[in-house]
């Protein structure tokens, strides 16, 4: 499959809410080489639209996945600034009536101050300047959400819009606590004051510090990239991605990290 084409026919797709077949469905499929190809080619045309890249989504933030998928890695794709709000003393409201199917995911959000020496979450935590507690909305453009590592690639990560809560900023004196918290603390997701799962920060590879680790060793190996000062890491699901409607109040509540609460109103 030629990039920039299936860079367009998706583009199109999320634009007028009409679902196609997943690339890797079609006759010769598609590998990961080509659907970051595609990707970057979705990039390059949003930002000659005047669109920023402002960081990165990670996903398949599980070992598991890893092995019965045949990754070796997380995968990712660009967030922009057209798709990143920021909550009002964590609340916030978002519209989703040009989405297609969208799902909720509750994830820890970095903000970087400068990119991590190593992998390890000490060094992730050095180079960070906050942390969030964030909804990352996801939406497919596939049937029935049925789609491989590749066709996520392909359709932008599936990113749809990333909500984020009250920045935690991140004090020297805390990092090697945090570093041990992030891998221990636990998470309640309510949708209408009614509990509907329960997440943990070990459900997004061990720690959210490991994934940003994880992403830049990555990065570097595939793209030759390193994650910049500045950029935001949203870094995989805490819980199940759960369907979300208009007329929905989801609420993440954590308990052993600083970050609180976010509420999101759908409309």
């Amino acid at each position: 499959m030629d990039p920039k084409t299936l860079a367009q026919e998706l583009t199109d797709a999320y634009a007028s809410r009409t679902t196609v077949a997943a690339p890797s469905s079609r006759e010769g499929g598609i590998d990961l080489d080509t659907a970051y190809a595609v990707e970057a080619a979705i990039a390059r045309a949003r930002r000659s639209g005047g669109h920023r890249t402002v960081g990165w989504k990670v996903g398949y933030a599980d070992k598991d996945a890893w092995r019965a998928l045949g990754l070796e890695t997380v995968a990712w794709a660009h967030m922009y600034d057209d798709t990143v709000r920021y909550a009002d003393w964590n609340d916030a409201t978002l519209s989703i009536g040009a989405m297609v199917a969208p799902r909720i995911e509750p994830e820890i959000v970095f903000m970087l101050a400068k990119p991590p020496a190593t992998n390890d979450p000490i060094a992730v935590l050095e180079a960070t300047e906050w942390i969030a507690l964030g909804f990352e909305i996801i939406d497919c453009v596939f049937p029935d959400w049925k789609c491989q590592p590749a066709d996520f690639v392909a359709s932008r990560g599936l990113h749809a819009a990333l909500v984020v809560g009250e920045p935690v900023y991140v004090e020297p004196e805390n990092i090697a606590k945090l570093a041990l918290e992030l891998s221990a603390f636990t998470l309640r997701l309510l949708r209408n004051n009614e509990l509907v799962e329960e997440g943990a920060g070990k459900n997004a590879l061990g720690s959210p510090a490991l994934c940003v680790g994880e992403l830049a060793d990555a990065l570097k190996r595939r793209e030759g990239e390193t994650l910049q000062a500045g950029e935001l890491v949203s870094t995989g699901r805490l819980t199940t991605s759960l369907p979300i409607a208009a007329g929905d109040t989801w609420i993440a509540s954590l308990s052993g990290i600083p970050p609180s609460s976010l509420t999101l109103r759908v409309t």
